[in-house]
């Protein structure tokens, strides 16, 4: 099983659908943001407080880390940074691609994987952006410990990711209202299938997610070298039934320092 292949064709497909994450922001949007009107989500709804930045974003090195679909990339471009944003999908980096061209913005893209940022240098950036997305890799340890490793000493990094109680429940009950528990932490897309069916589930094109433990979210990123400075949780603003319950979705940031 190849997640990473998978996860790339499959969020290829999802920009043909148009998906809703796979939206690129609007011109207006742009140009508030180079108006100083601007806000990214790195959840579902929630705004990431304008506190967890810095008062000006000219000229800050900003990678966002799998974070294509002309979201998050061309608006902190519009408000002065300087922008790389990664991905598997190619089409959700032309997104990016697109707004640029559109808006008159500068910004860099690159396609490879959130476990390995081989093709930048330690300390290369002051802030990174990483909305929810570690849920399409197994190995979320090595997330932290690449994105420690080019993040420069006292740099910013934004995460969202998902709280794993949501995978707890069996997802076709749970899109009918019924919260019926089914699964194991850790977990994957994959679990409680035949051959048979993993092959059909692959071969129509679902992504492969995986429920990672608060442990490896949270202490994965101390253990990075990160220390965490702030957190907020998030939910599908009404849309699943668990939003009556708890919040699904936690943002943090942390901070890199050299001990």
């Amino acid at each position: 099983m190849d997640a990473i292949k998978q996860n790339s064709l499959a969020w290829d497909k999802k920009v043909e659908s148009e998906a809703v994450y796979t939206k690129a922001v609007s011109r207006e949007v742009i140009e508030k943001s180079k108006a100083g009107e601007w806000e990214i989500t790195v959840t579902t709804g929630k705004t990431v407080p304008r506190s967890w930045f810095p008062q000006s974003l000219a000229g800050l090195k900003v990678l966002c880390l799998a974070s294509g679909g002309g979201q998050q990339g061309p608006v902190l471009a519009a408000a002065g940074a300087d922008v790389t944003v990664v991905d598997i999908s190619k089409k959700q980096l032309e997104q990016d691609e697109f707004v640029a061209k559109r808006d008159g913005l500068t910004l860099s893209t690159l396609q490879c994987s959130m476990t390995d940022l081989s093709p930048f240098n330690d300390e290369e950036f002051d802030m990174i952006i990483h909305p929810v997305a570690n849920v399409f890799v197994e190995d979320i340890l090595q997330v932290w410990k690449e994105a420690s490793r080019v993040l420069k000493d006292k740099g910013t990094l934004i995460s969202g990711f998902t709280n794993p109680i949501l995978f707890i429940f069996d997802d076709e009950e749970d899109m009918k209202g019924n919260l019926v528990v089914k699964n194991k932490i850790p977990t994957s897309s994959l679990d409680n299938l035949t051959d048979e069916e993993k092959e059909a589930y692959m071969n129509y094109g679902n992504t492969i997610e995986f429920g990672h433990t608060l442990e490896d979210q949270i202490q994965g990123q101390i253990e990075a070298g990160l220390v965490i400075a702030g957190l907020y949780e998030d939910d599908f603003g009404g849309r699943r039934p668990l939003d009556e319950y708890i919040k699904c979705f936690v943002a943090t940031k942390a901070v890199k320092l050299k001990l």
